[in-house]
């Protein structure tokens, strides 16, 4: 009896040793929990802090670009102009064909630089949420950025779009800039079709523009969306390559998704996707 109890009491202290050691091991992984955290907070209160800084820095770039890069190149772009107007008879042919080449590529940097400060305020600007009719809002974008193009022939082609729920002008400008490049890049085709139309998923409200247009090399569609990528010459289509970055950050601030397809000579299909739940009320 006595060994008995004996062996019961040397199994109690091996499980109340275990359980000391358990508790240890708890109180170490709380103190280590807490530790980690105190970390991360620290961490993150740190890249606020840097972000912060960052957006200092960029509203201070994005004055000096407004007021110290304009302003110099409005006075090229003017005298230029001047010159143009006033000594044009003493110029001879090429000197005539240079100051046009001086004016149109002032005029460039002039779009070059309002197409980044838009960029660059986008970032900043604070979401709005109301309900869209995308596709009111896609034929309305249709019909004036379209009017520019009356003597083409176009067909256009819109199906059935899905409300949902984000920023209303930021989400014209979506359309503005997909509709624009549909039209841009579908120009030297004898009939134009630009379709616009979306696909409902298990989780996505998917959105699409195709054309048939001179579609892109699908090697180097990585790059569409990025600030002043360009897939085609200024001499074929004129661009600055910031729409479609524009696109992108606007999507991907309600939380969707942009992808391309395309083939050279065979048109595009630029999509943009959305959550379902941003049609209930989520941005």
């Amino acid at each position: 009896l006595a060994q008995a109890f004996n062996g019961m009491l040397t199994e109690i202290e091996r499980v109340m040793g275990e359980r000391e050691r358990a508790e240890a091991a708890l109180v170490d992984s709380e103190e280590r929990l807490l530790a980690l955290n105190a970390e991360l907070e620290q961490r993150v209160a740190l890249r606020t802090a840097e972000l912060e800084a960052a957006n200092k820095d960029l509203e201070g770039f994005s004055y000096s670009v407004s007021h110290d890069l304009r302003a110099p190149i409005r006075a090229v772009g003017g005298f230029a102009a001047l010159l143009g107007e006033d000594h044009g008879a003493e110029l001879g042919e090429e000197a005539k064909r240079k100051l046009g080449i001086i004016r149109s590529e002032a005029a460039r940097m002039g779009h070059l630089i309002d197409d980044l400060l838009a960029f660059s305020r986008l970032g900043r600007r604070a979401i709005e949420p109301v309900d869209i009719d995308m596709e009111a809002m896609a034929r309305m974008v249709y019909e004036r950025v379209g009017g520019e193009n009356r003597a083409r022939t176009v067909e256009f082609r819109l199906g059935s779009l899905p409300t949902v729920r984000g920023d209303r002008a930021l989400f014209e400008q979506v359309w503005v800039n997909l509709l624009s490049n549909a039209l841009k890049f579908s120009a030297k085709r004898e009939k134009a079709v630009i379709e616009v139309d979306s696909i409902t998923t298990g989780n996505e409200l998917v959105y699409f523009v195709r054309d048939n247009g001179a579609g892109f090399d699908p090697r180097y569609q990585s790059k569409l969306f990025g600030v002043f990528q360009r897939l085609h010459r200024d001499e074929e289509f004129t661009g600055t390559g910031v729409g479609l970055a524009l696109v992108h950050r606007i999507v991907t601030r309600h939380g969707g998704r942009v992808w391309a397809e395309g083939k050279p000579d065979h048109g595009a299909t630029f999509y943009f996707s959305l959550p379902r739940e941003t049609g209930d009320g989520g941005v």
